[in-house]
């Protein structure tokens, strides 16, 4: 089932809960009860929907408004701003979870190759610049504009088809 539909069921169930609420406690204010309750679905939803904090943010404004409509009954104040608190930090806990899903490197294609260091396995008896090195558990052919040895560490700079073109790691920067 979508979750989407779960969301709308349960804004829906929850409204109508504290409408009713609102035939059978005369003394608590029924704006009160439905801001808590839109309130609390808007933080499920925000665990549930990709949308960085925006409906989070509501649904705390109104569960702490909603809270402090009610605070002439039984509900002590420390309670709800404990309660608005907890609801706060969670919601940042789950922005910073969020945003530490953002910034990853590219791990496949020519992103992912250029610039990784490995050493090279064998070279060419009759052409020292050509070799073949293992890279991200491919076996690749390299060219050089210097000689290679076995075992010598190498920088990818670049890509042409099948062949990697290689550098030594102290002879070029990263990018050249």
């Amino acid at each position: 089932m979508n979750i989407r539909c779960c969301t709308c069921a349960l804004l829906l169930l929850l409204s109508g809960s504290a409408i009713a609420a609102d035939t059978t406690l005369t003394v608590v204010n029924p704006v009160g009860l439905w801001l808590i309750t839109l309130g609390i679905a808007f933080l499920i939803a925000e665990a549930a929907l990709p949308n960085y904090g925006v409906i989070g943010l509501g649904g705390i404004v109104m569960f702490v408004i909603g809270a402090l409509i009610l605070s002439n009954t039984e509900l002590p104040v420390p309670m709800m701003i404990g309660l608005g608190l907890i609801s706060a930090l969670i919601l940042i806990a789950l922005l910073i979870r969020a945003l530490k899903t953002r910034p990853r490197h590219p791990v496949s294609g020519d992103a992912g190759l250029l610039g990784s260091v490995t050493a090279v396995t064998t070279v060419q008896p009759d052409d020292a610049r050509n070799g073949w090195v293992q890279l991200q558990g491919e076996r690749w052919q390299v060219l050089s504009a210097t000689p290679l040895h076995t075992g010598q560490p190498v920088r990818v700079v670049g890509r042409k088809g099948l062949l990697l073109q290689v550098a030594a790691t102290d002879a070029a920067p990263l990018g050249e």
